[in-house]
């Protein structure tokens, strides 16, 4: 980068905030995704609104590309930069600037922290219902970039459908609003068209969220079974039962001894194959009845038990173990890679076999926990990167997995988005017309693809070498 450029940059943010050593931008060299890295020129890390506009307009006239960055929870390398490219951390700019209880929304700087927006309306009865589980970290600007779901998205839906509007910043400066506080606006759903767009259309400077009342009561029941299938077997039939909880989440065995060896310990069911939670809310009498439809369903599947959740606290903490799963599996190895992809929730069982196949085929070892009420899969792989031949097998095995999940009628992502992991493969589930469509539409808004260059699309040959990848390229 130019001193002129590096220069214009300090003035408008200050020098300490202009990270340019190797030691400064080392923890942003890649997300929680560790097969990809980059190497930034620089790391800013503006204050406000005004200073985030100023920088990318300098960067824009300098042609260089840039990439907003939360929270570095991402699990698709998709908040990296070509080799001399900036990042823009927005963890600066994490304030609530509007809370409006009688509309049920609230006005937030793109550096709030998931869980810690509803913590602060607590107190008001209403709540931000998508709960990745991540959302002790990972930041509402993020969620917004990538559609993040979570547990509870089984009823609440994704992102998408708790965002109002966004004020946004373009690749050349330009600041619009997208939407509206009512959702009424006649015009293109440009709203719509940023949320999951992975950074790649502008940044989120301002973000008016939807609140969601806080349930009367929630029940939630535990159904342990010999093996996975089984609890995917169960899943599908309570779908089809028309009964629509608020989650349903599996974990295999692997993943409930890790959790029960950790600070998330719940005293989950370590002897079995596989456990299936299912939550239900609402009123005292709706969560009584369905509560009883769903335990029926899963006696019906012969479990080798069934609970209830007994108190406040023991739900809480069935809920920290799952979402704290990532978390402690992940401090079993150097690196991780926790797959993304999504089926029909009736071929469920298929897919969940089929993982199994790969376990065995490779001798991988596979920790699977997910959203069984979205049929949206999440295998891990625990491995060490320095290990080549080993990452190119982990690789490979996703891969596989992610064919598998097209083949089934699937998608290649639920939430993690498409990032650099996933773009060799979108040719399999998209035409070539499709996907010149979609970077037709992106470069009205990027016309020099300098935001997030090339992110959620094919990169052109050779282009994905910008980005270190630490186990070389395997053959997509």
């Amino acid at each position: 980068m130019q001193t002129s450029t590096l220069s214009a940059l300090r003035a408008i943010i200050g020098e300490s905030r202009v990270l340019t050593s190797e030691r400064d931008i080392a923890l942003f060299r890649s997300d929680a995704l560790t097969l990809f890295s980059c190497k930034p020129s620089a790391v800013l890390e503006p204050g406000s609104r005004k200073e985030v506009v100023a920088c990318v307009q300098v960067l824009h006239a300098a042609g260089i590309p840039f990439t907003a960055r939360g929270a570095g929870t991402g699990l698709s390398a998709g908040a990296l930069v070509p080799e001399g490219g900036v990042l823009i951390s927005l963890l600066r700019l994490n304030e609530i600037l509007e809370f409006n209880e009688d509309a049920r929304f609230a006005v937030v700087e793109p550096g709030v922290i998931n869980a810690e927006l509803s913590q602060m309306l607590a107190d008001s009865g209403l709540y931000y219902a998508p709960d990745p589980s991540s959302q002790l970290e990972c930041t509402l600007g993020g969620n917004l970039a990538e559609n993040a779901g979570g547990p509870h998205c089984c009823l609440h839906g994704m992102t998408a459908q708790h965002i109002l509007f966004a004020e946004v910043v373009l690749a050349d400066g330009t600041v619009e609003t997208w939407g509206s506080p009512t959702a009424a606006e006649d015009d293109f759903d440009l709203r719509g068209f940023l949320i999951g767009s992975e950074g790649s259309l502008a940044i989120a400077l301002r973000i008016g969220v939807r609140l969601t009342p806080l349930p009367e009561t929630a029940q939630t029941l535990l159904g342990a079974y010999p093996t996975m299938i089984e609890a995917c077997a169960t899943t599908a039939d309570i779908v089809a039962s028309g009964i629509q909880p608020v989650a349903m989440e599996t974990m295999d065995q692997r993943t409930m001894q890790v959790v029960e060896n950790s600070i998330y310990a719940a005293g989950l069911p370590v002897e079995a194959g596989a456990v299936l939670i299912v939550e239900v809310e609402g009123t005292p009498q709706q969560v009584e009845q369905e509560a009883a439809e769903v335990e029926a369903i899963l006696n019906r599947h012969e479990p080798l038990r069934v609970e209830h959740a007994r108190t406040v606290e023991h739900r809480a903490a069935i809920w920290a173990g799952r979402k704290g799963a990532g978390r402690a599996i992940r401090a079993l190895s150097p690196d991780s890679y926790v797959m993304d992809g999504v089926v029909p929730r009736s071929r469920l069982v298929e897919i969940m076999k089929f993982v199994a196949e790969i376990e065995s085929e490779t001798g991988l070892e596979i920790a699977n926990f997910f959203h069984a009420g979205d049929g949206n899969i999440h295998p891990h792989f625990c491995y060490d990167a320095s290990d080549k031949e080993l990452t190119v097998k982990v690789e490979r095995a996703g891969i596989r997995i992610l064919r598998k999940c097209l083949e089934l009628g699937g998608s290649l992502s639920g939430e993690h988005g498409i990032g650099l992991e996933k773009e060799a493969l979108l040719h399999e589930q998209f035409t070539p017309e499709t996907l010149a469509l979609m970077d037709r539409l992106r470069r009205v808004f990027n016309p020099k693809d300098l935001l997030n260059p090339g992110r959620g699309l094919p990169l052109g040959k050779g282009c994905a070498e910008a980005f270190h990848r630490h186990g070389g390229h395997s053959n997509a």
